[in-house]
């Protein structure tokens, strides 16, 4: 770790565990209620996961908003300044019952606190699929604040997602670090740990592991939250 500057942190099952499967449940279910008598719950859900994937999928240096809006516009007819104004309104309100499918993790805590302690830079590096808005609540639900924070990736600012390595290659850029001067931290064998192949460091948190995959994975250390915790401490 001798060369390592910056820190970046997954948010969803790293920094903030939680349930995904109740997490998908509430979101969804909450967004159906904002858009009552507009929308048909099923077919807004469906179209939200259909552009959400056409904005993963994207490699082209447009932000994730702009990619997102102008698929999601098309499918559902409507004018996106209509629409964005109400999923305002749905991340101002119903979006914030999502909280009850997550927790705080005290090693995680603790691991920032102790980061920022020995001058380490520390960064959320979120898949930046929502707007900044939500993506602050949750970072305030893990027991932070955002000012606590280097950079944050997010929706508005952000060209890519993971797990394209652009999304990586532009994070790089915009903290002017070199890839050996960074340690990925996440729970996502395939979205985070794929850091790896542009020559950062990585750590995989074991406590809300994903792995959609079963082929053999390589990364740098593997653990719990509290593993993480201890390993910082030592440094």
């Amino acid at each position: 770790m001798k060369n390592i500057k910056t820190i970046l942190f997954d948010l969803d099952g790293t920094l903030l565990p939680m349930d995904m499967e109740k997490f998908t449940q509430i979101y969804f279910y909450e967004m159906g209620k904002c858009f009552a008598g507009q929308f048909d719950p099923k077919v807004l859900a469906s179209n939200v996961w259909e552009s959400t994937k056409v904005m993963v999928a994207n490699t082209e240096k447009r932000t994730n908003e702009a990619v997102f809006w102008e698929d999601f516009e098309k499918r559902l007819g409507d004018s996106s300044s209509v629409l964005k104004e109400q999923f305002m309104d749905y991340y101002n309100n119903g979006f914030k019952k999502v909280q009850a499918s997550t927790t705080q993790s005290n090693a995680m805590i603790k691991a920032v606190k102790t980061l920022k302690e020995k001058g380490y830079e520390v960064v959320v590096a979120t898949n930046p699929m929502f707007p900044r808005q939500a993506i602050h609540d949750r970072i305030k639900w893990a027991g932070f604040e955002p000012e606590e924070f280097a950079y944050i990736t997010s929706f508005e600012d952000n060209h890519y997602c993971k797990p394209q390595l652009h999304y990586y290659e532009e994070l790089l850029e915009v903290l002017g670090r070199k890839p050996e001067e960074c340690l990925m931290v996440g729970n996502n064998v395939q979205e985070d740990m794929i850091a790896g192949k542009l020559g950062l460091k990585t750590w995989l948190v074991t406590d809300c592991i994903i792995n959609r995959s079963s082929e053999a994975y390589t990364v740098d250390h593997e653990g719990t939250a509290e593993a993480f915790y201890d390993f910082i401490e030592s440094l």
